[in-house]
């Protein structure tokens, strides 16, 4: 008896130890995290981690669904399947002549080499295809992809509808403030105007008003009520999605503010209108 304990003593003592030193490494890693740059969706339980590039590529899947007037169940489906296919990476290579978001095959007739590679063309097909299947919206993610995909891996799509779901639903607006970056601030001279303009006028023009540039700032009208509020913090996530591209410092809509080199959250600003979106630039 004496002996069991002094062992059950001694394995105590290890276990401990090897407590300590796990959570020692998890405390030195996470001491690294807030260097990382990265966006945060959330939707009700699902939750979805990318860099900022992944998610700015999210955000234009996203916004096209928005634009052609599709539920966001064909995002969300496009998204798990770009996760699935690319890591949402605009990949210039892949299995035999697979490229792009959704590795489409030039010799499939998914279009040339430079088209399957920009996102907005690439996606646009993937929803030409995904539209003519009947049904595809109450279909389980592993069919309605495959139908359009073709993949030796169908299974391999539904482990990212959680995520998928999540992108979606946050970046069309339904919840204030669900996306959230932290981001490197930009460097002084470069952002975007005049590009974060016509991309917000392009993809996201019938949702809000034309986007205006005011020297260093992009200027996006809002309408009121409830679409319009939805609308709006549809645009603001697509934005700040994209910020990292345009250069943008901070986004000021509804009550908040984000700013890059900060905290990623949303920082109540009661002063901030809900009646337009205000990005600043550097």
């Amino acid at each position: 008896m004496k002996k069991f304990v002094t062992t059950l003593v001694v394995l105590s003592v290890i276990a401990g130890g090897i407590y300590w030193v796990v959570q020692a490494a998890t405390d030195k890693l996470d001491s690294f995290l807030p260097d990382l740059q990265q966006c945060t969706a959330v939707a009700g339980e699902y939750e979805a981690r990318f860099d900022p590039e992944q998610m700015g590529n999210a955000a234009v899947i996203t916004a096209l669904g928005l634009k052609r007037g599709l539920p966001a169940r064909a995002a969300t489906i496009a998204i798990a399947t770009a996760i699935q296919e690319s890591k949402l990476y605009n990949i210039s290579h892949g299995d035999r002549d697979s490229l792009g978001l959704f590795q489409q095959r030039p010799s499939m007739g998914w279009g040339t080499e430079e088209q399957v590679q920009d996102p907005v063309y690439a996606t646009n097909k993937f929803y030409d295809a995904l539209v003519k299947i009947d049904g595809y919206e109450d279909m389980v993610i592993t069919e309605a992809a495959q139908e359009v995909q073709r993949s030796a891996y169908p299974e391999a799509y539904a482990d990212h509808e959680g995520e998928g779901r999540a992108i979606a639903s946050a970046i069309s607006g339904y919840s204030p403030a669900a996306l959230t970056c932290r981001i490197d601030e930009p460097e002084a001279g470069s952002g975007k105007p005049q590009a974060t303009k016509t991309e917000v006028n392009q993809l996201l023009g019938k949702m809000v008003g034309r986007a205006r540039v005011d020297g260093t700032t992009v200027v996006i009208p809002v309408d009121a009520g409830e679409t319009g509020e939805r609308n709006g913090w549809a645009a603001a996530h697509y934005v700040l999605a994209r910020a990292s591209e345009f250069g943008a410092t901070s986004i000021a809509y509804d009550g908040r503010t984000w700013s890059a080199g900060k905290d990623e959250e949303w920082a109540k600003t009661p002063d901030v209108t809900g009646d337009r979106i205000v990005v600043t630039l550097a």
